[in-house]
């Protein structure tokens, strides 16, 4: 059974995918709507940017964001002269790690979404007299629904199962930086297999549960536009 420690991971855990994914979809959608229109001559390079992650172990890019955040930091310094504090090994920089960390998972299937509408829907539009921003809330965000929904469930599942990166930047602080991911770590480490066993497989069936609903909603949305 899940003991005091392992609820407050599960809830640090849940109010850490939440808030990321919300921070993703409002920062990743202007962006992955540029990338879909732009015809930039560095768009590569900065779709190679975001999509690092994807390829970069965790424990790498979690030591930068930790140099980054930590006192003698960039962003660390910052947060220091607003705060008083750096934001390593704090929530604020569990965040932080998690927007960039779930960055491509988000952007990607929103600008694939959004190049998949083509230009005609938008320039029909534009001849009716919207502007830009009636053309991308009225047009481009209903068709691209499909996307908005596969970038906010992986967000949020990926989010849930990070490991190398929230635990070099967060640390272990119980209630404060400790995730499931740790946790289960802590548990193995102790030899607490029954622990571990419940915390794995509570993310082994929700981690199938949300391909599930991904498959599912995409294969709706793929139906139910195919009849129109």
């Amino acid at each position: 059974m899940l003991n005091e420690f392992d609820l407050n991971a599960l809830i640090v855990t849940l109010k850490l995918a939440a808030i990321s994914t919300v921070i993703l979809l409002l920062f990743g959608t202007p962006l992955a709507w540029w990338l879909s229109r732009t015809r930039w001559k560095l768009k590569a390079l900065l779709e190679a940017l975001i999509a690092l992650p994807l390829v970069l172990p965790p424990t790498v890019l979690g030591f930068y964001l930790l140099i980054a955040l930590g006192s003698n930091g960039p962003l660390g310094e910052i947060s220091q002269w607003i705060s008083g504090q750096p934001l390593a090994f704090t929530f604020a920089g569990l965040v932080v790690g998690s927007v960039i960390y779930s960055l491509p998972f988000v952007v990607q299937p929103l600008q694939n979404a959004f190049s998949s509408i083509g230009s005609r829907p938008m320039e029909v539009a534009a001849t009716l007299g919207a502007t830009p921003v009636d053309r991308f809330l009225t047009v481009a965000v209903p068709l691209a629904r499909t996307g908005f929904v596969t970038a906010a469930v992986l967000g949020f599942a990926h989010t849930i199962g990070e490991f190398g990166v929230v635990l070099m930047i967060g640390g272990n602080i119980p209630g404060e930086t400790q995730v499931l991911s740790i946790a289960i770590y802590d548990h193995v480490e102790a030899l607490e297999y029954g622990n571990a066993h419940w915390l794995a497989g509570g993310l082994l069936l929700a981690s199938f549960i949300t391909l599930v609903v991904v498959y599912s909603l995409n294969r709706r949305f793929s139906l139910f536009k195919g009849g129109d």
